[in-house]
């Protein structure tokens, strides 16, 4: 079989394969370009999921004449040039994505650059130009593009539901609208409901455009991220623990502005919030991370979908130091929308504030709460608001009104008002400077579970056991980082056969695990023999610690696998360390479990990710009881 020289329109083909996966891959390319373009206002319209039709309209500077000619040529770009392939500075650069999307659709330009006295257009259909023709256009470039794969039939087989695929675009246009908050969107067509994205404005544009997509819930429940390190900065904002999701999809990274799904990132993102989230809980960020260009190379996926950092350890380093020293900084701050859960169930429950109708009329209606004067503790509260005329009710509600009149108590009353039982054990006397505490001053425990406190202007209820677990945690993770990890040494050493690539990776990080109490060498050219292993970790999987590892090692150059282990252990140890529910605390334990709460860092969630506290506002009470 002889070799030979491919066609051209073959050639655009595969190039379209390795670019154009789908209509949202058409839009990200076309919306970049417009972006480069400095576009201030960038319209999108699509149709069919993307497939018949998608059209993007901008008011950037344009392109010349011989400039469009080029364009639709394979590598002919604006935005490098030979010498400074590795100083891109721009969303796109390759010059591939015009001619590729031409060869495999029905693709036309036109454009109007300032220095023109009207706008050009071309076209290309399946590969096939035309000649660049005058046309009428303001300033600014609109690529349309219709019949997505018509040039190749197959693809459209691959392709997934209208529905599917008008998602997707939407997904790739939010993403890079979080990335340029000062640009304006606007998403619209015969296959969705239209969606705009001002440009943001003010002194915080980028705040704004985060609360236009993600929403204001966001905004209220995330920690501002603002850090450097050896010329690498990273900035943005990452959502409590207690504000997480079911999937990844909230989860925005970026990188010079590009808009990137890179796997050192989100292995950072999951180590900072190891300690707090369970394993099927996700959280919600929006993180930047600027550097010098040299130091990035965005030129290893044929999508621009990944980065390669030349130290990727400093910048997974970095992130996860800073979520942590941010998580730390929250303390015991928690979701605010839990107490919107909170209340969403209540009214779900049946609760109404709204007053049935009933023959007494107002008899039994509530009045204001005053103060009373202590009382036993079986005398009743009962006291209705006011008392109406006896005339028109039946002859048992007139005897009630009479009795009530004269101090006495119905009898459909007896036996209803009296307390079931002493509460006095629980009680405890409120005190005003530890009202104006942020988790407020114990009050009562109910159901030998839940602590209620009483802050100046709302009720807390706190899980005793989640917020126990999570300060006996963090004390034993503290123990752990004062005193090198104790190891055991085994009887018999473990040998784990391993391909030579991972005994090399594993060898070569020998010192820093001896740090967290596995001592390990080479056995042969293709073994590892293991000598001693952490003494928290008790009989374990050696074999399976050692594989992970190697594995871990393998896709991302660091050894938290171990970590994570003792770390879990430690959270193992702490949960049954800890005060259990059904145990019955004194009003001097649980104020002195508040103010711990208060002090600890990450005591707003257990180990888990569930939340230890939840406080209602006194505002959302009186909604509930019609007050207000």
């Amino acid at each position: 079989m002889h070799v030979r020289q491919l066609g051209e329109d073959v050639i655009n083909r595969i190039a379209a394969g390795e670019v154009i996966e789908r209509p949202a891959s058409v839009i990200k390319e076309l919306v970049e370009n417009a972006v480069d373009a400095g576009a201030s206002s960038i319209e999108i319209v699509t149709a069919a999921g993307g497939k018949t039709l998608m059209r993007v309209s901008d008011d950037g500077h344009g392109m010349r004449q011989t400039d469009l000619e080029l364009a639709v040529r394979r590598h002919c770009t604006s935005k490098i040039t030979e010498d400074n392939l590795f100083d891109i500075r721009t969303l796109g650069f390759r010059g591939e994505a015009l001619p590729s999307i031409g060869s495999v659709a029905r693709l036309s330009i036109q454009t109007r650059h300032q220095d023109e006295d009207h706008a050009w257009k071309i076209a290309i259909e399946g590969g096939v130009e035309t000649p660049v023709i005058p046309a009428a256009r303001r300033m600014g470039t609109q690529v349309e593009v219709r019949d997505l794969f018509f040039a190749t039939p197959a693809r459209l087989k691959f392709l997934k539901s209208d529905r599917a695929e008008t998602a997707a675009i939407t997904e790739i246009v939010k993403r890079i609208a979080l990335a340029y908050p000062t640009v304006g969107f606007s998403l619209s067509g015969a296959d969705r409901q239209p969606q705009s994205w001002p440009a943001a404005r003010g002194d915080d544009p980028r705040m704004a455009r985060i609360a236009q997509i993600l929403g204001q819930d966001f905004v209220d429940n995330a920690m501002e991220i603002d850090a450097e390190r050896e010329g690498v900065r990273l900035t943005g904002f990452a959502g409590l623990p207690t504000h997480h999701r079911g999937n990844a999809q909230h989860q925005f990274f970026f990188v010079n502005g590009r808009p990137v799904k890179d796997k050192l990132l989100l292995s950072g993102l999951r180590g900072a919030y190891a300690d707090v989230l369970a394993r099927d809980r996700h959280p919600v960020v929006v993180l930047f991370v600027e550097l010098e260009p040299t130091l990035v190379d965005v030129n290893v996926h044929p999508a621009k979908a990944d980065v390669r950092f030349r130290d990727g350890q400093l910048v997974r380093g970095l992130l996860v130091g800073s979520i942590k020293h941010a998580l730390v900084q929250a303390g015991h701050r928690s979701s605010t929308s839990n107490a919107a859960v909170a209340m969403d169930a209540i009214r779900a429950s049946g609760f109404s504030s709204t007053p049935s109708a009933s023959p007494r009329g107002d008899v039994y209606r509530t009045s204001a709460v005053q103060p009373r004067a202590p009382r036993g503790w079986d005398v009743s509260d009962f006291a209705p608001a006011a008392m109406p005329n006896a005339a028109g009710l039946g002859f048992a509600d007139a005897e009630d009104l009479i009795a009530l009149q004269s101090g006495e108590m119905p009898a459909a009353l007896h036996g209803l008002v009296k307390p079931s039982a002493d509460a006095r054990a629980n009680d405890v006397e409120p005190d005003q400077g530890r009202m104006s505490l942020p988790l407020g001053a114990a009050r009562a425990q109910v159901h030998e579970t839940y602590i209620i406190s009483q802050t100046d202007d709302g009720v807390v209820i706190i899980d005793q056991h989640a917020a126990h677990e999570r300060l006996v945690y963090e004390r034993l993770k503290e123990a752990l980082a004062k005193k090198q990890v104790a190891r055991q040494i085994l009887l018999i050493p473990e040998v784990i056969e391993l391909p030579e690539e991972d005994v090399g990776r594993l060898v070569e990080r020998a010192d820093d695990l001896i740090e967290v109490g596995l001592c390990l060498e080479a056995f042969g050219p293709g073994a590892i023999a293991v000598r001693e292993t952490p003494a928290m970790l008790g009989d374990m999987d050696i074999r399976g610690l050692v594989t992970d590892l190697a594995d871990e090692l393998a896709e991302w150059d660091t050894a938290t696998g171990l970590r994570e282990k003792l770390d879990h252990v430690a959270a193992t140890m702490a949960c049954h360390g800890s005060i259990r529910a059904g145990r019955r605390m004194r009003g001097q334990e649980m104020d002195a479990l508040l103010r711990d709460m208060e002090a600890t860092p990450l005591s707003g969630q257990c180990n888990h990710g569930r939340p230890t506290w939840v406080e209602l506002k006194l505002s959302d009470i009186e909604k509930l009881f019609g007050r207000k």
